[in-house]
């Protein structure tokens, strides 16, 4: 297998999709873990990346937790050059624009488009930083890289691997179905400087006898001359973050009926940062479920109202939807609620917006249920912390005083406290001085932190309240899984042609 890696620093290697989770993510960590343990410097990269699933780096930028985890996979701390560009949309027509970590504006697809030719100098700087500093870069697609509609103003697929000299994977979902066809379909589109990239399709997801595909491969190889170099099946149990809310409804997020603890995750429309679900989701007597009816809270141990790109239209959701009036009475019933970021918000009196950060409206009531005010602010706070649980008592719901912290925060808003809250978290911030955070009254609690229940004691400490209250063992903090990257790793070198994989990480 011929490979040209373009240029005389480190070599590259891309993965596209046929379409939006075909499997690109997860592949690419696996390449960046297969990589980092033959010895070599390997970094991911994403040129632009639309997800409401973001992560603050320990210099304050903010960047898609789908490079993140590349990047722990490759054994590198994550940097902003490792996805210069971020879209966030914030409703149907718009999306905050994040380029190196920072907001630069809200766009229409059309101001995004023309804006485009003054990012694309900064893509390309971040891509030859990493380069130039590593062994290999993994270069991650976006959506289906055969979209002719949008090959103008492609700056993440072909374009980039032109660029970059980057042999492409291309991969197709067969748990989706039609894979044969979207894998030929897509080398039909493209142009013949694009179908030289292509070194070899990935078939992934399989569930069955892969023999049955010999067929369908040996007629895609005469077609178009590309050598299928691995069928992956689908790897049960798998445990990672995601690029966004897509993901929520495959497989690895499949309910647990026989688990005695169900918590339920509102399904918000602009719903951001789902991984704060996932380690709560990890604990084997733990149902967490997205929800979006006021029904589907019944039997609901606790609630979870995530974050959002979009504060005031979920807020109004929520009331159209009934869930609004559905959490107000749970919480008379008892159950647990706990707020993050933009869910914090929902739970105040009352949200500002004199500036129309977010919205047309310059107040708009809240759900009442903390008593807390928000005021929405031009500058976004991104920034990591660290601290430990305030209180006010031993019956918290995130469990003693002193219960330590570790998260991020991305926000745009600022709160304040009345008389009937208490402050829920003390953090600490990189040349900050010590400040409060979130509020607490009773069972109802928020928090701007994200990843907060990824602190395993924390998480103990909560779910044990939980646990508690139903009559169920208590169960210690629970160990990080930390080998659940080297099982990936091992699947998709299992299942990769090792010729070809040599070939193409150069190792």
């Amino acid at each position: 297998m011929s490979v040209d890696a373009g240029g005389s620093n480190g070599r590259v290697v891309m993965l596209q999709g046929t379409a939006s989770h075909a499997g690109k993510t997860v592949l690419a960590a696996a390449l960046c873990r297969i990589a980092a343990r033959r010895g070599l410097r390997v970094a991911p990269f994403k040129a632009q990346n639309m997800a409401l699933n973001s992560f603050v780096t320990e210099d304050g930028g903010e960047m898609g937790r789908a490079q993140v985890y590349q990047a722990r996979a490759a054994g590198v701390d994550p940097q902003v050059d490792m996805n210069p560009v971020l879209l966030k949309p914030s409703s149907d027509h718009t999306s905050q624009v994040v380029v190196m970590g920072r907001p630069v504006a809200h766009m229409t697809v059309a101001e995004y488009h023309a804006y485009q030719t003054e990012v694309w100098p900064v893509v390309t700087a971040a891509f030859e930083r990493l380069r130039a500093s590593h062994d290999l870069v993994v270069i991650e697609g976006a959506g289906s890289s055969a979209e002719i509609n949008l090959r103008g103003h492609d700056i993440v697929n072909m374009r980039m691997a032109l660029h970059a000299g980057a042999p492409v994977l291309l991969i197709g979902d067969i748990d989706r179905g039609g894979v044969f066809a979207s894998l030929l379909g897509h080398v039909e589109l493209f142009e013949p400087e694009e179908r030289a990239r292509v070194a070899g399709f990935v078939i992934n997801k399989m569930r069955g006898d892969a023999t049955q595909l010999g067929p369908g491969i040996d007629v895609l190889t005469e077609r178009t001359g590309i050598p299928t170099v691995g069928v992956v099946p689908f790897l049960e149990g798998w445990s990672g973050d995601e690029e966004d809310s897509v993901a929520l409804d495959d497989g690895r997020r499949r309910a647990k009926p026989s688990a005695p603890l169900r918590v339920a995750v509102i399904r918000l429309p602009y719903l951001s940062n789902t991984t704060d679900a996932d380690a709560l989701a990890g604990e084997p007597d733990v149902d967490v479920r997205f929800v979006g009816s006021p029904d589907q809270l019944a039997g609901a141990a606790a609630i979870m109202l995530p974050g959002t790109k979009s504060t005031v239209a979920d807020l109004a959701w929520l009331r159209r939807t009934g869930l609004a009036a559905a959490i107000q009475a749970a919480v008379t019933a008892g159950a647990p609620v706990v707020g993050i970021c933009g869910g914090y918000q929902m739970l105040g009196r009352r949200i500002l917006d004199p500036a129309h950060v977010e919205s047309t409206s310059d107040v708009v009531d809240g759900l009442g249920l903390l008593d807390a005010e928000t005021t929405f602010a031009g500058e976004k706070r991104t920034v990591r912390v660290a601290g430990e649980v305030l209180g006010p008592d031993a019956h918290g719901p995130l469990g003693l005083p002193g219960t330590p912290v570790h998260g991020y925060e991305i926000h745009m808003g600022r709160t304040e406290l009345g008389p009937g809250a208490a402050p829920l978290l003390r953090l600490r911030a990189a040349g900050e001085p010590e400040h409060a955070d979130g509020a607490v009254a009773e069972a109802v609690c928020g928090t701007y932190v994200h990843g907060l229940f990824d602190e395993p004691q924390l998480r103990a400490a909560f779910l044990n309240r939980l646990r508690a209250a139903h009559g169920l063992p208590l169960r210690p903090p629970a160990t990080p899984r930390a080998g659940d990257l080297d099982r990936l790793a091992d699947h998709v070198e299992t299942h990769l042609d090792a010729a070809a994989l040599s070939a193409l990480i150069g190792a």
